[in-house]
């Protein structure tokens, strides 16, 4: 049988250059981050006490934007959202009711549907403040914070809408002690 030899597919091209290859790996990294960034996770820093105990001025969380493509917004998601106040920041509350519910606070509690809600994560319980019962309508969520005494949330805006959600908080990733899901 005869054997072939110096058998060639096509040109053979120099690689580039190592400066042009680092140029190249370098821009693709960054795109790749970009592009992450847009559509899947994105990292977040905590400059507010709205959410003490759970978040602390200072943590870096990671955000997943794909969530509400895949489920509807439910009570107890932490979010990160554009505020109705100022469109150039970013907030992170909790989502207490839906599209559809009832919401109030009486003497330090909160009612949603007339039932009260037990919230374990809160700092300060009971908390100060009332608020007459409220829709919240279809395509919106009440948000509060968890530090329901130094919050500005849908008490002061009131419900937000869906597409103002940015993502839904998932990891504390610093500093490292308080690394841990959401």
């Amino acid at each position: 049988m005869p054997r072939l030899t110096n058998f060639v597919c096509g040109p053979v091209l120099a690689p580039p250059s190592s400066a042009a290859e680092r140029v190249i790996i370098v821009t693709a990294a960054f795109v790749i981050a970009m592009l992450v960034q847009a559509f899947l996770v994105k990292p977040f820093t905590i400059h507010q006490v709205s959410m003490l105990p759970t978040l602390e001025e200072g943590d870096r969380i990671l955000i997943n934007r794909l969530t509400y493509h895949f489920r509807e917004p439910r009570a107890g998601d932490i979010i990160v959202f554009e505020s109705p106040l100022d469109p150039r920041e970013d907030l992170v509350k909790r989502i207490v009711a839906v599209g559809g519910d009832r919401v109030s606070i009486s003497e330090g509690v909160l009612y949603v549907n007339g039932r009260p809600v037990e919230e374990h994560y809160l700092l300060d319980r009971p908390f100060a403040g009332t608020l007459p019962e409220t829709k919240v309508p279809v395509g919106h969520v009440f948000v509060l914070g968890d530090n329901r005494n130094n919050s500005g949330d849908s008490r002061l805006f009131g419900p937000i809408e869906e597409d103002a959600i940015i993502g839904t908080a998932f990891l504390i990733y610093w500093p490292i002690g308080r690394w841990g899901r959401l």
